[in-house]
């Protein structure tokens, strides 16, 4: 038997496999997902020790870039709910926003979060955001949390300068501007969308958060009942203490990727925020402004208690992120991926659909949105001549591509649903995967059409 399609049959049957396991079983997600890669790695030929030697590498490669930001993040967030910062920043957004604007803000502040922060990294820094407008205004968690979450991707996958699409651009040699002005233009009815879908699923996922980490569904929803006037309540932090650690990490960020991109890397200035402005040391800044300028009304040990509770909500993230990260490792090394991307390009698709779907399928089969799109653009990057494509709506292509149908593959994928609450696996489809592949579909429409105008 050809060893790609040996491949193929046994990336089938494993991803039969966890989907069984995952729905129909007691086997816990994690031990799911390894026992899945390891499945598809024997039956599609690949030799014992080299799975073996993928496993680590996916899950340390997965966690090394993110494990430290999940950490960071989820002790962050457990303390500015301790003390009472989301109340204050809930508040706040009620008195500025007005009633029942608020899916629609979490979109817009997602979507210009992304912009120079991994979607990942700003849902994660943004989260207790969410759950405190839920808590104040009794909408549901899942409601804000798929804007956000929504708006994040978009900018993140579509709009340089987020780091994916300018790879793209580049490979492709794409004029960043144009890139840009199609994007966002791209971006807007996909945001829209997601707004309507996170609105009406809200509705069918009725969840708000409960006291000590827990969640509550009401049998009836609520009433949303609240005024412009914020809620008078004892021992609330200032609005200025209760945004500065979600809000400094995120312009240092931003800030770093700007220098970057207009070419400011060298010299002190360069260096030094090059350094304050990486993911890592950012959140941790974040962190030290709220053990400081948040915990005032808190003893020692309550403020110790309030970081070891967040480690310990970490912990389960990080090993189903990492879980993820070894599935798409062992489909990565068994050279799977290329097979697929390279079968795809010598058939007599359109051209304007080859980018994408290419990356659509890396996308599914291995998870990464920006590996799939970056691949993409890598195969069809010699073909632009031949194949008469604009490099910008090629690449526009891929990226969207990257989108589609994000599942048990994608770090992103569960920490939305773990970070709301999420446990039902259908459930979690319908608050991603479906969300996901909205935002993929209307995005590519929004292509078509502009490509038919200007293409």
């Amino acid at each position: 038997m050809n060893a790609d399609i040996q491949m193929l049959i046994g990336l089938l049957i494993g991803m039969a496999l966890l989907i069984f396991m995952i729905t129909k079983t007691r086997v816990h997600v994690f031990l799911a997902l390894i026992t899945s890669a390891v499945v598809i790695g024997l039956i599609g030929g690949m030799n014992p020790k080299d799975i073996v030697e993928a496993i680590p590498q996916g899950f340390g490669g997965t966690l090394g870039s993110i494990g430290i930001i999940i950490g960071f993040g989820v002790m962050l967030g457990k303390l500015l709910e301790d003390s009472k910062a989301t109340t204050t920043m809930a508040n706040s957004l009620l008195k500025l926003l007005g009633k029942d604007k608020e899916v629609e803000a979490m979109g817009v502040v997602g979507f210009i979060t992304s912009l120079s922060i991994f979607c990942t990294s700003g849902f994660i820094i943004l989260a207790p955001l969410v759950k405190g407008l839920s808590k104040k205004t009794k909408k549901s968690v899942v409601a804000l949390g798929v804007a956000l979450a929504g708006g994040l991707v978009l900018s993140h996958s579509l709009v340089p300068p987020a780091a994916g699409p300018i790879g793209v651009a580049g490979i492709l040699n794409a004029p960043i501007g144009r890139m840009m002005l199609l994007g966002t233009l791209i971006s807007i009815p996909s945001l829209i969308v997601v707004i309507i879908y996170a609105r009406y699923l809200g509705n069918k996922i009725y969840q708000i958060p409960g006291e000590n980490d827990t969640w509550i569904r009401p049998e009836n929803k609520l009433e949303t009942v609240y005024n412009n006037e914020a809620v008078k309540e004892e021992g609330l932090p200032s609005p200025g203490k209760a945004f500065a650690p979600i809000v400094v990490p995120i312009l240092l960020i931003i800030l770093n990727n700007v220098l970057t991109n207009l070419g400011v890397v060298n010299g002190s200035l360069g260096t030094v925020f090059s350094f304050l402005g990486a993911p890592i040391i950012a959140l941790a800044i974040g962190l030290f402004i709220a053990l400081f300028a948040l915990t005032k009304n808190m003893t020692k040990e309550k403020t110790l208690g309030s970081v070891e509770e967040g480690l310990k909500a970490s912990g389960k993230l990080m090993l189903l992120v990492g879980g993820g990260g070894v599935l798409g490792k062992i489909i990565q090394v068994s050279g799977l991926g290329d097979y697929i991307a390279s079968s795809i390009a010598k058939t007599m698709i359109p051209a304007i659909l080859l980018p994408f779907i290419i990356a659509l399928l890396l996308r599914v089969i291995q998870g990464s949105g920006s590996v799939a799109m970056l691949t993409a653009a890598s195969v069809v990057s010699p073909m632009l001549g031949k194949l008469g494509l604009d490099p910008v709506f090629a690449g526009l292509a891929a990226c969207i591509g990257g989108i589609f149908f994000s599942y048990f593959n994608d770090s992103y994928f569960w920490v939305i649903n773990e970070t709301l609450g999420i446990k039902n696996t259908k459930e979690q489809m319908r608050v991603w995967t479906v969300t996901s592949t909205l935002c993929c579909i209307t995005s590519l429409i929004s292509l078509l059409i502009l490509n038919a105008i200007w293409g």
